[in-house]
């Protein structure tokens, strides 16, 4: 059995990189990803009202957050230093953030991608980060899908 190779953290950043350049992904089209998806969230009639209660003109410094976020995500770039899970569990009573509203998130960022990723593959890989990004936020805040809907710390009610 071969034994796994250790790479260093610049050696990883690098890989990771040139995977997204390989890809067709860098800052240009993160940068373009992100003013369509957001012009997306802003047109959209269930979306669009919980960001301009939670960012009302704040739109701007919004968007750079966006752009560093998913140069993160996508480049490994490092310049994102947000805590996303305090923020939207924030959400959950001032706008009444709920479970249904991820679907919809990803189908729109799904939506975006398909118009504008330089490729296919580009898609799936921005896919894979933002369901799994979705899916951990879900948890964080509403804890397992099986408590969905029950009041947190506590398990629904049996059927039978």
């Amino acid at each position: 059995m071969k034994s796994p190779t250790v790479m260093s953290a610049e050696d990883r950043r690098r890989e990771i990189r040139a995977k997204a350049e390989s890809l067709g992904v860098d800052e240009a089209y993160i940068a373009l990803l992100v003013e369509r998806f957001y012009e997306r969230v802003r047109e959209d009639s269930v979306l669009g009202p919980i960001f301009e209660t939670a960012i009302k003109d704040n739109w701007g410094p919004h968007l750079a957050r966006m752009k560093d976020f998913w140069a993160a995500v996508a480049l490994n770039a490092g310049r994102y230093s947000g805590k996303p899970v305090p923020a939207h569990m924030n959400l959950v009573n001032r706008v009444n953030l709920t479970p249904g509203h991820f679907p919809i998130w990803l189908a729109l960022f799904r939506r975006t991608l398909e118009e504008t990723a330089p490729s296919p593959a580009a898609t799936a890989y921005f896919m894979e980060r933002a369901e799994r990004i979705a899916q951990s936020l879900q948890f964080a805040i509403f804890g397992p899908p099986e408590l969905a809907g029950a009041p947190l710390g506590r398990k629904p009610a049996a059927p039978f």
